[in-house]
């Protein structure tokens, strides 16, 4: 029986979603960081923007090209293509960084663990392969 074109894709068996506590830490290991980094130009208790924008450039950049950021890489854990299991590129790491510096859609979760940020870039983040 041919699946319909509302069907989700199954992911592969080996792209099980990281737990909540794993992504958290790394969100806040990358929000520390930019923070850090931002400060050095501007001030977080002054303008509050830069180390947001820094945050979705380094979540773009890093997930786009390198499935993993660095909390991500620390938590052990990486965000690839649903179902391929692929690097996202920039474009739809664009799309899953935006809504993500938005909060709300990451915490809007489907029953793989997979918040609206990573549906609308067709990604998912999964723990690290071992060896």
């Amino acid at each position: 029986m041919a699946a319909s074109a509302n069907d989700t894709p199954a992911a592969p068996a080996h792209l099980e979603p990281a737990g909540g506590g794993q992504r958290l830490i790394a969100l806040l290991i990358d929000w520390i960081l930019c923070l850090l980094v931002a400060s050095l130009y501007a001030s977080p208790y002054q303008v509050q923007w830069p180390p947001v924008a820094l945050l979705i450039v380094v979540n773009t950049v890093f997930i786009g090209l390198f499935a993993e950021t660095p909390g991500m890489r620390l938590a052990r854990i990486r965000c690839v293509g649903h179902p391929d299991g692929g690097r996202i590129g920039l474009l739809r790491g664009l799309y899953r960084a935006l809504l993500l510096a938005l909060l709300i859609p990451a915490l809007i979760a489907d029953d793989r663990g997979r918040g609206l940020h990573d549906r609308v870039a067709g990604s998912i983040v999964t723990g690290k392969p071992r060896g």
